[in-house]
């Protein structure tokens, strides 16, 4: 089998090598005014999930009631405080930045594609996959907001949390709310175009991630960090995925769900959003200087997740 690199992935890596070359139009009061266009793409992002949306594959799973508690429960307690011990425990060991992006990445919301990609290859749940991927990101809306002010609002490491919701209604879910609305006319015309879609549902992630990055660069943040630190997120997010791939199987064991339902929790309930992670940041964060440092984690983790995922799904796939 031929390895071929993933272009987001390595999209992912330009930006950031971009924004440390030329910082300076992506940072804030730059050339390309990233205070009103972040927001812009923002809406665009979740006005287009919002199109893509099918409340009817959602209705085909919502009957497995057990299988989206513990999901949900997984998503949204587990990783939460998995998240809060290594906050605590990490304190003096691992830049604040860091610090706070290992527990932004452990109470985003799970990704979509992905989980129901990966339950099909795997041949399983797909419908509750759906289901609960799409929860998790309404539910996300609210409830990593909620974390994350629970946990860093204390230390004035965000913005007030009044402000954040108003501005997850605004940009977040106004658009999600009106992409699902116009599905009934713009739907079949987005599915017709949904590789193209792609390329701009990818270059907004792109373009955020670029502009999160070029503050960091710009007031020289990561000037202060050496090879060590960003060895040791590689090192959470390995320890911290099979730490949340155990803890789902045993939950799903212990539950006594079928085969089709404990592939579907495993891979709903390890996984995180960068689609979703990186504009909720962007949201929740504002103009913090060290924006590109605290996405990292969630960068290195999504990446971590795909290669141990597909391993998982090709697995499990062959095995009947």
């Amino acid at each position: 089998m031929k390895f071929r690199p993933d272009g987001f992935l390595l999209g992912l890596v330009a930006a950031a090598v971009l924004a440390w070359l030329w910082p300076a139009p992506g940072a804030t009061g730059g050339a390309l005014r990233p205070e009103v266009l972040t927001k812009v793409g923002v809406a665009l992002l979740f006005f287009l999930h919002g199109l893509a949306l099918s409340f009817g594959a959602l209705r085909a799973g919502i009957l497995h009631w057990r299988l989206h508690l513990l999901a949900q429960g997984c998503v949204f307690v587990l990783f939460p405080l998995l998240g809060l011990v290594l906050h605590r425990v990490l304190a003096g060991h691992l830049a604040e930045p860091l610090r706070i992006g290992l527990f932004f990445l452990c109470a985003a919301p799970s990704t979509v594609s992905s989980s129901v990609a990966m339950t099909a290859a795997a041949r399983g749940n797909i419908a509750g996959s759906v289901f609960n991927a799409t929860a998790s990101s309404l539910l996300g809306i609210v409830l990593t907001p909620l974390w994350v002010a629970a946990v860093l609002g204390a230390a004035g490491e965000t913005r007030p949390l009044g402000p954040v919701i108003w501005d997850l209604i605004r940009w977040l879910l106004l658009p999600l709310v009106a992409g699902q609305m116009l599905r009934p006319w713009w739907g079949a015309w987005l599915a017709a175009r949904k590789a193209r879609i792609g390329y701009v549902d990818r270059g907004v992630i792109l373009f955020l991630v670029y502009t999160s990055f070029c503050d960091s660069f710009q007031q020289g943040v990561w000037s202060r960090q050496g090879p060590g630190s960003l060895a040791l997120v590689l090192a959470l997010s390995v320890a911290v995925l099979a730490a949340m791939l155990g803890a789902a199987s045993a939950v799903a064991r212990l539950a006594g769900l079928a085969r089709e339902d404990r592939i579907a929790l495993v891979f709903c309930g390890s996984k995180k959003s960068l689609a979703a992670g990186v504009p909720m940041a962007k949201l929740i964060f504002g103009a913090h200087p060290a924006l590109g440092m605290i996405l990292l984690p969630l960068m290195v983790y999504h990446t971590v997740q795909l290669v141990a995922g597909g391993i998982l799904a090709r697995r499990w796939g062959e095995e009947r």
